[in-house]
């Protein structure tokens, strides 16, 4: 397995994977047919409510010989956990969920931060459906937490997810352990080009998130939080990648997930379908040409393209750190 050399000293895993949306009576099988067709690094999240599951999927895998230092895997501090006094609290649960003694990388996973339902592991809603936001927290006092997760051995990296430049850049002047990690909404249409740029120059890696499109987020949004955008477009369906597809004798995916690999970018496809789990790491055994990926490059369709905004946590874009700001601004 091709890996990315992290500033932490670690190596990550070019190729994980992605758990987002995962039932947990799906997981347990998607993970054990992950291990068996090569994968070593696993993404997941507090907020996705699978992290038992992976756990268990863990635990069946080391009793049958697997060794936890052959595997990287990464879970992220929930958007209502974002203040200082609850980093170690919500890593200690998600090591917990896990069965793990330790993660190999721990990301915040959004810069703004929601109030917690007292009730639940949950954002905390007003009457309104807007959500409570924790207007006083601050990621840099955050971040502090996250380095000392670093020195008691409960996380080897740590890292940031959503966040834009100028966020990242005040962490990185008020740091000691620097990030290591980027995660990121990643793909054909949204390319990210800046934040990229900006990331190699600080040597943080970047992983990216919905690297095929995110072809269930669509319906997700207007299920779950009634909330419609027009920005999740048919990326698997695009006649440039069918045409590279056929090509290579590829499918659409191995042409995305390709095009991003081979330019040092991270990716963690999700899908429960064993065969297209099998599909999804089998993208070593051929090289797009310079041409190719210029070609690929030339898809991007700059902030029109991005899938994830939060506006459907209703009332987000009114955070003080809100990423986006300057997207809204322009529209």
């Amino acid at each position: 397995m091709q890996t990315v050399h992290l500033s932490s000293g670690y190596d990550m895993p070019i190729v994980g994977l992605g758990t987002w949306q995962a039932k947990p009576e799906e997981i347990e099988s998607a993970v054990s047919t992950a291990l068996d067709c090569g994968y070593r690094h696993i993404d997941t999240a507090f907020n996705y409510n699978n992290e038992e599951a992976i756990g268990q999927s863990l635990k069946k895998w080391f009793e049958k010989g697997g060794k936890r230092e052959e595997l990287f895997i990464t879970s992220k501090l929930p958007s209502f956990g974002n203040r200082p006094q609850d980093v170690e609290k919500f890593l200690n649960l998600s090591l917990s969920r896990l069965e793990l003694d330790y993660l190999d990388m721990y990301l915040i996973h959004m810069p703004i931060a929601f109030v917690q339902n007292e009730n639940v592991y949950a954002p905390a809603i007003n009457d309104d459906g807007t959500y409570v936001l924790d207007l006083n927290s601050d990621p840099v006092l955050v971040w502090q937490e996250m380095e000392k997760q670093v020195i008691s051995g409960r996380a080897k990296s740590i890292g940031l997810s959503n966040f834009n430049e100028e966020q990242i850049e005040k962490v990185l002047n008020n740091s000691q352990i620097k990030p290591s990690n980027l995660q990121v909404e990643l793909h054909a249409y949204n390319q990210q080009t800046n934040l990229r740029n900006f990331c190699r120059s600080h040597n943080i890696a970047i992983t990216a998130y919905s690297s095929l499109g995110s072809p269930g987020a669509k319906k997700h949004f207007q299920t779950k939080y009634n909330y419609t955008t027009e920005s999740c477009s048919d990326l698997l369906g695009h006649p440039t990648i069918q045409e590279l597809a056929t090509k290579y004798n590829k499918t659409t995916a191995q042409i995305l997930l390709r095009h991003l690999v081979q330019e040092g970018i991270i990716v963690i496809p999700k899908s429960t379908s064993p065969a297209r789990i099998k599909s999804n790491i089998d993208i070593f055994d051929f090289e797009l040409t310079q041409d190719e990926l210029k070609l690929l490059d030339s898809l991007d369709r700059g902030v029109e393209g991005r899938i994830f905004n939060f506006l459907y946590f209703k009332g987000v874009e009114n955070h003080p750190y809100y990423p986006f700001k300057n997207e809204l601004a322009r529209n």
